[in-house]
Order: C-alpha cells, then sequence, then structure tokens
C-alpha cells in the first residue's frame, strides 16, 4: 500500500512539475511575443527604460524588454473622455502633417466690437522627444495659445482691419505659434482664420453698405455706358458725314472732269472741222452760209440778246445768190 502511494506521489509530482514548466515557458513566450514592436510607416516610438528616456524607435521591428522598457506615457494627460485614471500613451508619435479646428471664440476688436472667430491650425511634431516631454497635452497646449495670440492680435486692430487682414493675421499667428511651440519639437505650418462673424446688428449694417457699393458701381457702369455710347454715337456720324462730303467731292470732281472732257472733245471736233474747212479752199457763199446757219441756231436758243454782224447787206445778197443758183439747179433737174 505505501509502494502504491510512493508511485503515485511520484507520478503526480512528476507531471504537476510538468504542467508548471509549460506554463512557465507559455508565459515567457507570451512575454517574448508581446515584448515584439513594429512601428509602421510615418510613426516614431519614444522609448523608456527603467522610467527615464532611452532611445527612439523608427520604423520596422523592435524588441522591448519586458518589466525594464516602456513606450511613453504621462498619467496627467487626460484622454478623450477627460478621464487621468488611465496614462496616455505620448510616445507615439505621428510624423506626418495634423490639422486642430478650433471652435469659434470670441475677441474684442480695438473698437469694442464682439466677434467669433474660429481657427484652423496646421502643425508637424518634428522631434518626438521634445513632443513626449516639452508639455503636458500639446494639443491644449497649442489651443490655448491659439486662443490668446489670436486676442492680442485682434485687440489691436479695428473691425474694419480685422476683416481685410485677414492674411496678415494668418501670417503673424504663424509666427507666434512657430516660435512658442519650438521648444514642444512642434513645427507650425499654417493658420488659417476660417470664419470671422460680427454681431448681427453689425452684419446688417455691412450688408446695407455693401448693397449700396453694388448700386453706386451699377450706376458709374451705367453712366459709362451711356457715355461710351453716345461717343460712338457722334464718331459714327462724324464719319458718315466726311464719308458723304468725300463721296460728293469725289462725284463733283468727276462731274466736272466730264463736263471738261466734253467740251475739249467739242472744241477739238470744231477746230477739226475748221481745219478740213480750211484743207478744202471753201468758197465765201459756203463759209456765209455756215455763218447764217450758226446764227440761225442762236436765234432759235433762250438768249435774249442776237449779235448782227456788219456785214449784214453781203449776207443778206450771198444769200439771194445762193437761192438763185438753188433753183437754177431744180430747173435744170426738171
Amino acid at each position: 500500500m505505501k509502494n502504491l502511494f510512493n508511485f503515485l506521489v511520484s507520478t503526480t509530482g512528476g507531471t504537476i512539475t510538468v504542467i508548471v514548466l509549460a506554463v512557465i515557458l507559455l508565459v515567457i513566450l507570451l512575454v517574448i511575443i508581446k515584448g515584439i514592436k513594429i512601428v509602421p510607416q510615418t510613426q516614431v516610438y519614444v522609448v523608456e527604460r527603467l522610467g527615464k528616456y532611452y532611445k527612439t524607435w523608427g520604423t520596422g521591428v523592435h524588441f522591448l524588454v519586458p518589466f525594464i522598457d516602456r513606450i511613453a506615457s504621462d498619467p496627467n494627460v487626460p484622454l478623450s473622455g477627460g478621464k487621468l485614471d488611465t496614462p496616455r500613451l505620448i510616445g507615439k508619435v505621428s510624423l506626418k502633417e495634423q490639422v486642430i479646428d478650433f471652435d469659434p471664440q470670441p475677441v474684442i476688436t480695438k473698437d469694442n466690437v464682439t466677434m467669433q472667430i474660429d481657427t484652423v491650425v496646421y502643425f508637424q511634431i518634428t522631434d518626438p522627444k521634445l513632443y513626449a516631454y516639452g508639455v503636458a497635452n500639446p494639443i491644449n497646449a497649442i489651443a490655448n495659445l491659439t486662443a490668446t495670440t489670436l486676442r492680442n492680435l485682434i485687440g489691436e486692430l479695428e473691425l474694419d482691419q480685422t476683416l481685410t487682414s485677414r492674411d496678415t493675421i494668418n501670417q503673424q499667428m504663424r509666427l507666434i505659434l512657430d516660435e512658442a511651440t519650438d521648444p514642444w519639437g512642434i513645427k507650425i505650418n499654417r493658420v488659417e482664420l476660417k470664419n470671422i462673424l460680427p454681431p448681427r446688428d453689425i452684419q446688417e449694417a455691412m450688408e446695407k453698405q455693401m448693397r449700396a457699393e453694388r448700386e453706386k458701381r451699377e450706376a458709374i457702369l451705367r453712366a459709362e455706358g451711356d457715355k461710351q455710347s453716345q461717343i460712338l454715337t457722334a464718331q459714327g456720324e462724324k464719319e458718315s458725314t466726311i464719308l458723304r462730303a468725300e463721296a460728293k467731292k469725289v462725284a463733283m470732281i468727276k462731274e466736272a472732269e466730264g463736263r471738261a472732257e466734253a467740251l475739249l472733245k467739242q472744241y477739238e471736233a470744231e477746230a477739226q472741222s475748221i481745219r478740213l474747212i480750211n484743207d478744202a479752199k471753201a468758197s465765201n457763199e459756203y463759209l456765209t452760209l455756215k455763218a447764217f446757219e450758226s446764227y440761225t441756231k442762236l436765234a432759235d436758243g433762250k438768249s435774249t440778246k442776237l449779235v448782227v454782224p456788219s456785214d449784214l447787206g453781203n449776207l443778206v445778197s450771198t444769200v439771194a445768190t445762193i437761192a438763185e443758183t438753188a433753183k437754177k439747179t431744180d430747173t435744170q433737174d426738171k
């Protein structure tokens, strides 16, 4: 019986030992597996050893020594729910550019106008160690710093300057925030004023002013258009008058040239006729008859004067001789 008990005890003890060893090995394996850390792209891990900064891990596979090393955390940094009972890991740092959109906050201008302004801050972490140990809750620190800086800048400007100096305010805020956050390992890239909301009564006054300005510009544009239209109309009439005068001038010149050319042709024909008569050695009776025909045409015209030659008697005798000669010719023909 005693031998059987000793056998069972020895057998049971060996089994328990194996189980304990297996459990220990499993725990060690789990601890080792848990200590393997993979740092993703665009992130770095801030590692502490025995509560002190040890190193910054970049992208890749790393081993976290159990119970000695840990990723940096801060119990004073609240989680999204505002609780402080769970430490927040601040050692996992993203190197990407981040955006913070702050809620509208009241600010007072130099002329005592209260406005609501909301801002957008673009920042990037450049030194993970300073970001982890420089300030508690860096995002909240940036928010408070942005609010105070905005109040200081707007307090030096009047309402009109605030509405028209958005780019200047953005640039000044960026410079101030970037200098203030440099010890925290943060680089402020841009600061934008998203909305500037004056009080309702001032908005209504601004809308009336803008409406009046638009109506004024419309009236000016309409007057300029009418003026330009009248100028173009007058210019068109001027050019039309000039063209009509030029056309009339050309027509008169052409008509005068035509009359001159006609007279020239007539005089050339008469001169040619005279030359032919001279070449033919016409008799005095013929010349006198031609002169008489000219006087007859002159008498048939509308002229009120008739010039009679001094040798009218000779002309009459010549005409009689011509008549008698014509009669003789007719008698001979018969």
